[in-house]
């Protein structure tokens, strides 16, 4: 039973599933927009809102505990510059999430999600 288990699993084991959260973290970061699927985009939003939440904080402890979850320590850096000019004003809420056509494939349902 998954009473009061507020996790996605994503059909993956807890090893598996975090390396997929922090790569498509990252690459949300990078790019500003990726396609993927929709559970995957909705468990991905927290991670992302979590990663600017800290770099607007600005603070050595938090730039730590980014860089240990980001891939790429540039990254990191940039986002810690651009947040606070970009996310200031922003109480939450930095990503958006739609809803595309179905995979051709297995018919998963797919979405964008990409920074506000």
């Amino acid at each position: 039973m998954r009473h009061r288990c507020r996790v996605k699993q994503l059909s993956k084991p807890a090893d598996q599933r975090r390396a997929l959260l922090r790569s498509l973290t990252t690459e949300l970061i990078r790019h500003g927009k990726i396609t993927t699927t929709l559970v995957r985009a909705k468990v991905v939003r927290a991670e992302v809102d979590k990663m600017i939440t800290l770099a607007k904080d600005g603070s050595l402890s938090a730039r730590r505990q980014a860089m240990g979850y980001i891939f790429d320590k540039q990254l990191v850096h940039a986002l810690f510059e651009q947040a606070e000019t970009r996310y200031g004003s922003r109480q939450g809420g930095y990503t958006r999430i739609m809803r595309t056509v179905p995979r051709r494939g297995d018919n998963a349902s797919m979405a964008i999600i990409e920074l506000v």
